[in-house]
């Protein structure tokens, strides 16, 4: 690392997906890009579901040609009322070609995608990757200084905090965070199972949370069970025969006779929002900005679009020569995340609480909205292009409204 340069325009640190895209599209605008991150091979077989304008994104970025071929189209999404309560919505099933679209997106397994990222990230001239994790974050009136565990030093004025959710970014800029714990888990795993899937994402709704069925290539799906946090530890500890069955039970046998695939993890459910998303020329990207539940498939997608917005305010300040981390850049960044993440986090929890609430009166207000969702053309369309992206946000530059 000794002819690596010791000041950058920006610099990024945190090497997952989130940070991976903020990095490459921050080298993109032309800006001297750092990303601080060690280079680790992504352990486990989650997936994510990625929505239109993600793949969008990802498509400009140059990455999604990189991995497309192992990705499976998403093109119908079915939420079904499997809670056996008095009061239950109807069936509904939202498909893709009634707004003009292929597909709603994607899904693909995590470590693929951070495959196609990394290769993409070592192409660019412009991004240069120090393999270390960052130890130290000192931020200083006009830079930001970066120490790693080795004792390696680079500056930039602008540092984006992509480090998760213990974010040592967002503690060296000041700002705080509120936490709430949900009393939900997720158990996450892959099957395989004997009739085709179609394509077609299955949403059971519990009365401790959804179940997910989404389609990955061939005859498989993933799967994101959200139980009460005593009954997501008794299906973990299942063996493989006993899950495969749970499964099956609870897929109602749609897919026939169905196998779990090595490998399922445990994950407490929390809703977390930092204060501030940019503050002492530092920007927080993916869960250092936002944690959220895994329904309506958001995470992932809102810290892609984290990465898009800190590289439009970037080359925006860039072209009218300012200074990238200064409190008027940081404002523009905060100010285009702000109504994305609390509209997004505010919607997902409204539809949690609905579907754990034993209130008639919510149950009866739960089913009425989906009966109303499902039965008028215009109110599904609108909820269908609004779960893609909020339609207030411009397109990203030369993209397509059709996924793939």
């Amino acid at each position: 690392m000794t002819d690596t340069p010791a000041s950058f325009d920006v610099a990024v640190v945190g090497g997952g997906p989130a940070g991976l895209a903020a990095a490459i599209a921050l080298a993109q605008t032309g800006a001297a890009t750092a990303l601080v991150a060690r280079r680790a091979p992504y352990a486990d077989n989650r997936t994510t579901a990625l929505l239109g304008g993600s793949v969008d994104f990802l498509a400009e970025l140059g990455v999604w040609q990189l991995c497309k071929d192992r990705a499976a189209g998403l093109k119908a999404m079915r939420l079904v009322d499997d809670t056996g309560r008095l009061i239950r919505a109807p069936e509904v099933r939202f498909v893709a070609e009634e707004i003009g679209r292929d597909v709603f997106g994607y899904n693909i397994a995590n470590s693929v995608l951070v495959e196609a990222l990394e290769r993409r990230a070592a192409e660019l001239p412009g991004l240069v990757r120090i393999e270390q994790e960052a130890e130290r974050v000192l931020v200083q009136e006009d830079t930001v200084t970066i120490t790693t565990a080795s004792g390696l030093t680079l500056s930039a004025p602008l540092v984006v905090g992509a480090d998760g959710r213990h974010s040592l970014c967002r503690e060296a800029a000041g700002i705080g965070v509120s936490t709430r714990a949900l009393n939900q888990t997720a158990l996450t795993f892959n099957i395989t199972h004997a009739r085709p899937h179609h394509n077609v994402s299955t949403e059971f709704h519990t009365p401790h949370g959804p179940c997910v069925f989404v389609p990955l290539p061939g005859d498989r799906c993933s799967i994101v069970w959200v139980a009460a946090p005593k009954e997501a530890d008794r299906l973990f500890a299942l063996d493989d025969d006993a899950l495969s069955a749970a499964t099956e039970r609870q897929s109602h046998a749609i897919f026939g006779r169905v196998q779990v695939e090595p490998g399922r993890h445990l994950f407490p459910l929390a809703i977390e929002r930092p204060h501030q998303y940019a503050r002492q020329r530092i920007a927080l990207v993916g869960e250092a900005a936002h944690v959220v539940p895994p329904i309506g498939a958001q995470g992932l997608n809102l810290g892609l679009r984290d990465a898009m917005d800190i590289a439009s305010v970037v080359s925006k300040a860039r072209a009218a020569g300012e200074d990238l981390g200064s409190a008027a850049v940081l404002a523009r960044y905060g100010a285009a995340r702000g109504a994305d993440i609390l509209s997004r986090t505010f919607v997902i929890d409204v539809a949690n609480r609905s579907l754990l609430s034993d209130l008639l009166p919510m149950q009866s207000l739960r089913a009425a909205g989906l009966h109303l969702i499902g039965s008028i053309g215009p109110l599904r369309r609108l909820a269908m292009r609004e779960g893609l992206a909020p339609s207030w946000r411009p397109s990203a530059p030369g993209t397509s409204r059709r996924a793939g």
